[in-house]
């Protein structure tokens, strides 16, 4: 059995699930000018390492010796001045030589640049995440084994880590074993909900991890901490979730909106429709602001939600109001603003 909490054995492999530290604290060596090239000429790409805990100033250093800068104090201002530069992941990077510092960001921002790149979109369940795994060249029968030892964090009293493998891209260097690339995403959900308190109402943990799977799955970032209102309102009055994305879970598919009624008979757990209170655990893996909303939801007395069109949903307390929102919703899908 592998114990999330024992991962600082991994060494080089949990490297590449943190993000990179810009230096942004750093002061700038001195006010000189900072030689960099115009970008008119580029030359040809190199593949750089960035590593995990890297400085700005440590970048730059890189990028110059392998001349894709002209000089690291460029690159280090580029990166102070552009704001997303905190978010350049660790790993094997394709970048163009002779650039300016300012593209050398943008390419170091660039995740089609990212060699080896696995990527688990917001969301992904366990067996979308051991796809993109396999894509990534790491073989299926030895992730089935790993997730087979795998658990999740010790305080979620739960078996399975789905939900756990965090969303984000990752690069993996040649040789990284496939428990070492799952542990690395475990890693990465720990870092990045580390500092959150998990304790709100009478819920539990592996509660709370549930719902905020719910909350990704069925909202989009703007109205997460509506559709967590509505989640415990439903709860608080005995109703029935009535989710389609729990539905959409038990057969493992995307891409669907409609459910049948066969599909909501369906004996299942996880089938909202047709059982009462949480399913046994999440749907998919949230991201942090889905966790947030959870644990902060929005105040309302809402308990139906529907998406009338593509980013716009609306919330009700009156089922009368509700089923109107259904029939706009059909009348938009029937007309195509769905595809």
């Amino acid at each position: 059995m592998i114990n999330s909490y024992g991962l600082r054995r991994l060494g080089l492999a949990l490297a590449f699930i943190f993000l990179l530290t810009l230096g942004l604290r750093e002061i700038a060596p001195g006010t000189r000018a900072a030689p960099d090239f115009d970008g008119s000429n580029p030359g040809p790409e190199v593949i750089v390492h960035i590593d995990p805990g890297m400085t700005g100033s440590q970048v730059g250093e890189v990028l110059e010796r392998e001349q894709v800068v002209k000089s690291a104090l460029a690159y280090f201002r580029a990166a102070v001045a552009n704001p997303d530069s905190q978010r350049i992941a660790p790993g094997e990077h394709r970048v163009e030589t002779r650039i300016s510092a300012s593209e050398a960001v943008l390419q170091l921002l660039d995740p089609d640049r990212i060699v080896n790149l696995v990527r688990v979109r917001d969301g992904a369940r366990m067996s979308e995440i051991v796809d993109a795994l396999v894509e990534g060249g790491f073989e299926r029968n030895k992730i089935s084994m790993a997730l087979a030892k795998l658990k999740p964090p010790r305080e979620f009293k739960l078996a399975s880590v789905e939900g756990f493998l965090y969303p984000a891209f990752y690069s993996f260097p040649r040789g990284t074993t496939e428990e070492d690339a799952l542990l690395a995403m475990l890693s990465r959900f720990q870092q990045s909900t580390g500092d959150l308190s998990w304790n709100f109402e009478e819920f539990t943990e592996e509660e709370l991890m549930t719902i905020a799977s719910l909350v990704e799955s069925e909202g989009t970032p703007d109205v997460f901490a509506k559709v967590a209102r509505v989640v415990y309102n439903r709860l608080s009055k005995g109703m029935k979730l009535q989710f389609d994305s729990t539905v959409h879970y038990v057969f493992d598919r995307r891409g669907e909106i409609a459910l049948s009624i066969k599909d909501t008979q369906v004996r299942n757990r996880y089938n909202t429709f047709m059982y009462e209170g949480l399913p046994p655990g999440p749907i998919g893996s949230p991201t942090r602001a889905a966790i947030e909303a959870t644990l902060n939801p929005a105040e309302g007395d809402w308990l139906y939600f529907v998406t009338v069109l593509p980013n716009e949903t609306r919330f009700t307390s009156s089922y009368d109001e509700f089923l109107k929102f259904k029939a706009e919703y059909k009348r938009n899908y029937a007309n195509g603003a769905f595809e």
